[in-house]
């Protein structure tokens, strides 16, 4: 299952932007973060893709997800204008951002990049 990030959890594991002032990604693995909110028919479409993906690249990356109805400071933050969108980290910085439903393919190409599959 994806974890569902709290801002605190976002800070140890992504980026810690209180203490960090250059973005440094905190994660030894790639990351992969669905921002969604729950009245969001286009995100509540997305859950089962991204509930594969953490099955699929477990051990690999993190798979997350941030409720931006409860982290709208977050959202803000990363310039969340149209959900769901998803974020990628890897080594330091976001490396894509995917905006609205996509297929697993999508999102699978993209993380297979970053853990050395594709």
């Amino acid at each position: 299952m994806p974890e569902l990030l709290t801002v605190e959890t976002f800070k140890e594991k992504i980026f810690n932007y209180d203490e960090d002032k250059e973005w440094k990604y905190r994660g030894e693995l790639p990351a992969i973060v669905d921002f969604y909110a729950d009245w969001c028919g286009p995100c509540r479409m997305l859950v089962p893709t991204i509930e594969k993906l953490a099955q699929q690249y477990q051990g690999k990356a993190i798979v997350a997800k941030v409720n931006v109805d409860n982290l709208s400071s977050l959202a803000s933050r990363y310039g969340i204008q149209g959900i769901p969108a998803v974020l990628i980290f890897d080594k330091g910085k976001e490396v894509q951002r995917l905006v609205g439903v996509r297929s697993q393919g999508d999102y699978a190409k993209a993380l297979d990049k970053l853990v050395g599959q594709g």
